[in-house]
């Protein structure tokens, strides 16, 4: 299980980095800043740590992909439905992500955030959809299923 877990956390989690990247440097802002911002989402202080503050952002941001493509893998090994139809499985994944990111967590943190900006909605969507959810589910079902059997293996390690 640790496979799929590890190259969706590293792929997704890179994906949607490199695209919060993008759109900071795009609003003219500096990407060290917004890696604070995540890292301040479980650590208040760290908008004012710096370089560290930064790394810790990074880890964070990490860190929650790792819980998304843990959730996945584990709900894929209880309904391998949801590898035989990753496109399908993924869409729907990306909406439950950014609805738990997105209308539960960021405004228990950040509450003047809620209701988001419509760009905001646009841009959050594309990214949990697209960035997150697809590439979690198709390297699960590429992963986690013999190729052409279409039966659920045990774990490729």
């Amino acid at each position: 299980m640790f496979k799929p877990i590890a190259l969706a956390t590293i792929v997704a989690g890179t994906l949607d980095i490199l695209f919060a990247v993008i759109l900071t440097l795009l609003r003219g802002r500096e990407p060290a800043n917004m890696l604070r911002g995540v890292a301040s989402g479980p650590f208040p202080a760290a908008e004012e740590w710096g370089t560290g503050g930064s790394a810790l952002g990074l880890a964070v941001h990490f860190t929650l992909m790792a819980i998304m493509a843990t959730a996945f893998v584990v709900a894929a090994r209880r309904f391998p439905d949801l590898l035989r139809s990753p496109l399908k499985w993924g869409l729907a994944y990306g909406l439950l992500t950014y609805v738990i990111m997105n209308l539960i967590v960021v405004p228990l943190r950040w509450p003047e955030a809620f209701p988001p900006k419509p760009l905001s909605i646009v841009t959050q969507l594309f990214a949990h959809v697209v960035l997150v959810g697809l590439p979690i589910a198709w390297i699960t079902a590429k992963t986690l299923l013999h190729p052409g059997s279409g039966a659920a293996a045990t774990v490729h390690a």
